[in-house]
């Protein structure tokens, strides 16, 4: 958890110019799309006026970014309102543009309240198997993968409509508890940084459910394109949140997918993603 928060801790070095940590202890050589997320929303924070709280992201990923190797921010602050902040973010790795997020920010306020409940019929995460044990029973070499490079996220599976798809239909969904390891700081900023981590764990993998492929596998070349995400009410990310992700749509080599992240029973952020599941021979 030290080193997660020390990821997200970024150095400022101009005036809208922040450096995010790469993460030496992966054996991945691309940089994980979360780790981006997270470090571009956080250089758009330390530029907004106190009490704004971050609402919605757009974000595309251009290039692939090195694991191990720190990334530039820089932020364009495009608009102050009244009780609304824009901000553009452009994250490079020596001189290269690797990804783009547009976030507004927005002061907390009282208004109408209405919330979707989350899915009946989940075992609780005390009752659900670890992810990796899950990914075990399929691929030695995905579980493994998985206890390496995800250990700071503790992630529970709770089902998935795999056992219907080898049946002949075609519904892609995924529920999974997920939570930091251990306890955060009270940070809110902090909080929804390690939310935007989080959505981006599994959300593409959905896309792949109904098919008897491996995701990520050697036989898969697989990438987040583009990324959006939607806060909706505050939530701790060290407490256990149901992430419920289903597919509507894969083609051209292209997953869909969309999610919603709940806390205590009320839905806490969204989000929807576009990423490359190219088979390759």
């Amino acid at each position: 958890m030290d080193e997660l928060i020390g990821i997200l801790d970024l150095d400022r070095t101009g005036e809208n110019v922040f450096v995010g940590q790469g993460d030496t202890g992966s054996a991945r050589q691309r940089v994980f799309g979360g780790q981006v997320l997270a470090q571009a929303l956080t250089a758009g924070y330390r530029t907004v006026p106190e009490g704004r709280v971050a609402h919605s992201l757009g974000a595309y990923f251009l290039r692939a970014g090195a694991a191990a190797t720190p990334i530039t921010y820089t932020v364009e602050s495009t608009r102050d309102g009244g009780s609304f902040s824009t901000r553009r973010v452009v994250a490079d790795q020596g001189g290269r543009v690797i990804f783009t997020m547009v976030c507004s920010y927005h002061v907390r306020e009282a208004g109408l309240d209405h919330s979707d409940t989350a899915p009946a019929g989940v075992r609780p995460p005390q009752e659900c198997p670890p992810l990796s044990e899950v990914l075990g029973a399929r691929s030695r070499r995905a579980a493994d993968a998985w206890r390496q490079e995800w250990g700071v996220l503790e992630t529970r599976f709770a089902s998935d409509t795999s056992t219907l798809s080898a049946a002949g239909a075609s519904d892609a969904a995924m529920k999974v508890w997920v939570r930091t390891e251990s306890g955060l700081p009270d940070d809110p900023q902090l909080h929804q940084a390690c939310l935007a981590y989080a959505s981006d764990l599994t959300l593409l993998a959905v896309s792949t459910v109904p098919h008897p492929v491996e995701f990520a596998g050697p036989n898969m070349q697989v990438a987040s394109i583009n990324h959006s995400m939607w806060f909706h009410r505050p939530a701790r990310a060290d407490e256990w949140l149901l992430y419920d992700q289903v597919s509507p749509s894969a083609s051209s080599g292209l997953g869909f997918s969309f999610g919603r992240l709940f806390s205590a029973g009320r839905l806490a952020a969204s989000c929807a993603q576009e990423g490359l599941i190219r088979l390759v021979d």
